[in-house]
């Protein structure tokens, strides 16, 4: 028999990446926040890779850290080694990657929500909502509490109906041996949503005292370590290596005698998994004219033995699996201690939500994470601050917070999934920017903490240090414009020890830092007066100049997106009535209701011919008496 168990302003079901955002953003707002998850050891748990960032990632997490986000300082207290990826590619695409104790990443984010003011962490399955004139109203638990609420994100993960795949071994289960959460996704459907089913899928952990480490290639951290928080000043650890080694091709062999017995090839799997991070069966199929896959060997935490054996991610039966594993070179008498799965659970189709990621359907319900069809920690966990950011602002009745494409990767991430929709786990890629250039990570804070200042998750004291950081670039950048280099015989000799041509006129020294071969540091030879600045301001001054016409560009290109993104369209809008419209335009239009032009120009089926016949309407009515 259900009681009321409590009255909350903000209720988040999942404590996973996205949810532990959520909650902290709404309970730092001053908002009453209750966290409910189905085990309180998964909070914040990592139940696939023991690692933060990455390609595209690694931009999401700063973006989280600069609108005061915890996961970047979590990240930073608790990792054990570290690299900057794309080093020898441009800024745009450079992005941190860290590997975590991935114990310690949750004992310190659940200490951090459980002395946080304004949030309460209870260990509660939720199984039902209570929607009221489609308005969210409650959350109900499998113990018959019900607890009241104004506004709810639902961040599940892979929880909803999640069931277990390895070979023809098959259950009902969570990720990490927990229990499934089975009836809420019967909730969402009686309130009118849609569901798909979408799977991912995770490699063995293996006992490193069963590797030969001597046949692998070691893969040291960065010396020193870039930090992922704005406010993480340096980090100094003994680092924990990585190692590489490589499939073969009689681990190929095995897994193609032994196919018809993946779930992937049987047809038991029907839920669709990531084409970024396929199995290694899938692999091996897919590009049968490669001998050898890498395989990168990532240790779980400084108090363990798990090994994470990235990129042999598989659902192959487990003798198979062992089988495959002690083909590859220094793994010939491995020890399993957590097979590889995959899991397929159940999400929402995203293109049912608004750019606030409330629903369409039902006021002050807010989805975020991988019930959204993305993959991912960075992910959730950039969807869960925007979530938790926008219920705070739906129950005071003001503006939501919408990133546009120009200004964050959250942004990027969030739009294609309302606009587009997925078929996959969608995972973020720098390539997905069109305007990466503005958005790197090094400027994070540039772009997001004054907006992260504005909805009170950043402190003063913190805004005031950022500012101090920006003038200070700004200083920088205009000395530099004022600092002439002569043609003396003495500056060209400089110029050619440092691999440069020489110069016949006077030039400023920002002017010479375009050249490719000069940097910021190694200009120093012809700068006397050059101040000491820290390594961050430092980068960032590097990169302004040097990409300062390319910057320009791309600004430009902003201006125009932006003219489109604030041309609303009314939510009321009968597409059927809009002469010169195709017929599949209306009906893509009327099914995912942009909420601006630039929006609905990115939809798939409306083309730009659509988009003019639609501005040319909304122009007219502009003009008619009421």
């Amino acid at each position: 028999m259900a009681y009321q168990a409590g009255d909350y302003d903000v209720i988040v079901i999942g404590a996973g990446h996205a949810g532990v955002e959520a909650a902290l953003a709404s309970a730092r707002r001053g908002f009453s926040t209750l966290l409910l998850t189905i085990n309180l050891d998964s909070v914040a748990m990592m139940p696939c890779n023991p690692s933060i960032g990455g390609t595209g990632k690694g931009h999401l997490v700063r973006e989280i850290d600069a609108l005061g986000g915890e996961m970047g300082k979590n990240i930073d207290a608790t990792m054990i080694q570290a690299r900057m990826l794309n080093t020898a590619k441009g800024p745009a695409v450079h992005s941190l990657r860290a590997q975590a104790d991935k114990k310690a990443y949750q004992q310190r984010m659940k200490k951090i929500i459980e002395d946080q003011p304004n949030l309460t962490l209870k260990q509660q399955e939720a199984v039902e909502l209570i929607i009221e004139d489609d308005k969210i109203k409650g959350v109900v638990t499998k113990t018959g509490a019900t607890y009241s609420c104004k506004a709810c994100v639902i961040a599940t993960g892979t929880y909803l109906k999640g069931r277990i795949f390895i070979g023809d071994v098959q259950y009902d289960g969570g990720p990490n041996g927990l229990f499934p959460a089975t009836e809420l996704s019967n909730s969402l459907i009686e309130s009118g949503f849609e569901l798909q089913r979408f799977k991912t899928g995770t490699p063995a952990r293996v006992d490193k005292n069963s590797i030969d480490f001597s046949k692998m290639i070691i893969q040291e951290g960065d010396d020193p370590i870039v930090p992922f928080s704005f406010e993480t000043e340096e980090i100094n650890i003994d680092q924990e290596p990585c190692y590489l080694t490589y499939t073969t091709p009689k681990a190929h062999e095995i897994i193609m005698e032994n196919i018809d017995r993946s779930p992937l090839y049987t047809g038991d799997v029907v839920g669709i998994g990531p084409r970024y991070c396929p199995s290694i069966e899938t692999k091996v199929m897919r590009f049968s004219d490669k001998d050898r896959h890498q395989i990168f060997m990532e240790p779980e935490g400084l108090n363990t033995n798990e090994i994470y054996v990235q990129g042999m991610s598989s659902c192959l039966p487990e003798d198979v699996q062992i089988a495959v594993y002690r083909e590859v070179p220094g793994m010939e008498n491995v020890e399993f201690m957590r097979s590889a799965y995959a899991i397929e659970y159940d999400c929402i189709y995203p293109t049912d939500l608004k750019a606030s990621l409330e629903s369409k359907q039902v006021k002050g319900l807010f989805f975020a994470g991988q019930i959204n069809g993305t993959s991912g920690y960075e992910e959730a966990a950039a969807q869960g601050i925007i979530a938790g950011i926008n219920a705070c602002q739906y129950i005071l009745h003001e503006k939501p917070l919408i990133l546009d494409r120009s200004q964050a990767y959250i942004g990027v991430l969030i739009d294609d999934i309302i606009t587009k929709g997925t078929e996959e786990p969608y995972r973020m890629m720098t390539s997905r920017a069109e305007y990466r250039l503005l958005l790197r990570q090094d400027n994070a804070d540039k772009r997001l903490t004054p907006i992260g200042h504005e909805y009170g998750l950043i402190s003063d004291e913190r805004y005031e240090r950022f500012l101090k950081k920006q003038r200070a670039i700004e200083d920088e950048v205009e000395r530099l414009k004022k600092v002439k280099v002569k043609p003396t015989e003495e500056e060209n000799e400089k110029l050619k020890e440092l691999g440069s041509a020489a110069i016949k006129n006077g030039i400023s020294l920002a002017e010479l830092l375009r050249r490719p071969e000069l940097t910021y540091e190694n200009t120093a030879v012809f700068d006397e007066e050059r101040p000491e600045l820290s390594a961050d301001i430092v980068s960032e001054v590097g990169v302004i100049l040097k990409y300062e016409g390319y910057i320009k560009k791309q600004m430009e290109q902003v201006k125009k997106f932006r003219k489109l993104e604030k041309k609303r369209i009314p939510e009321d809008l009968n597409y059927g009535d809009i002469k010169g419209l195709r017929l599949e335009a209306v009906e893509k239009l009327g099914r995912f209701r942009p909420e601006t032009i630039g929006q609905a120009s990115r939809i798939s089926g409306v083309s730009p011919a659509d988009i003019s016949v639609l501005q040319i309407y909304l122009e007219s009515k502009k003009h008619v008496p009421r």
